[in-house]
């Protein structure tokens, strides 16, 4: 009886364990095989713009009042920081995301002038993350799909 116990509970802790590390998806997912890396995109950022690229790291910072964007950064460079930004009746980042690994993927995009709710979200970010505040003011990623894991 005591091992009829012992295999039953041993299942429930394990299945718990299995459904708490499933991957969260956002969106279409991913779709691309290849990521770019984050450190390209700092150092080459005009070469992507119009492109449609995936990025992998670890999510730094959620928007706070809509889930309307996330920040992922490199494991090792959590100040290059890049945010994917959604329509606001599309994707919701939940907040538990932050920490931990993800994959995105959408267009890369300069920020105009008049784009006000991209505007809006690089002020959001900056007080989030004021380290990586110079690059989040001029280039944003359009999200179409993420998976958190």
């Amino acid at each position: 009886m005591r091992r009829v116990a012992w295999v039953l509970a041993f299942g429930l802790v394990t299945s718990a364990a299995v459904w708490a590390a499933a991957d969260e998806t956002f969106g279409t997912g991913v779709k691309l095989t290849e990521a770019t890396p984050i450190k390209s995109l700092y150092d080459h950022p005009k070469a992507f713009v119009g492109k449609t690229i995936r990025l992998d790291g670890v999510v730094a910072a959620v928007c706070e009042a809509m889930g309307c964007w996330m920040a992922l950064a490199p494991a090792d460079q959590p100040d290059q920081t890049v945010r994917f930004k959604v329509d606001h009746a599309g994707i919701v980042f939940p907040l538990s995301a932050r920490g931990k690994k993800a994959s995105a993927e959408g267009a890369f995009e300069a920020i105009a002038e008049a784009d006000h709710e991209a505007n809006e979200a690089a002020r959001e970010q900056t007080a989030a993350q004021p380290k990586g505040a110079e690059f989040g003011k001029n280039y944003q990623i359009k999200a179409t799909g993420a998976v958190v894991r």
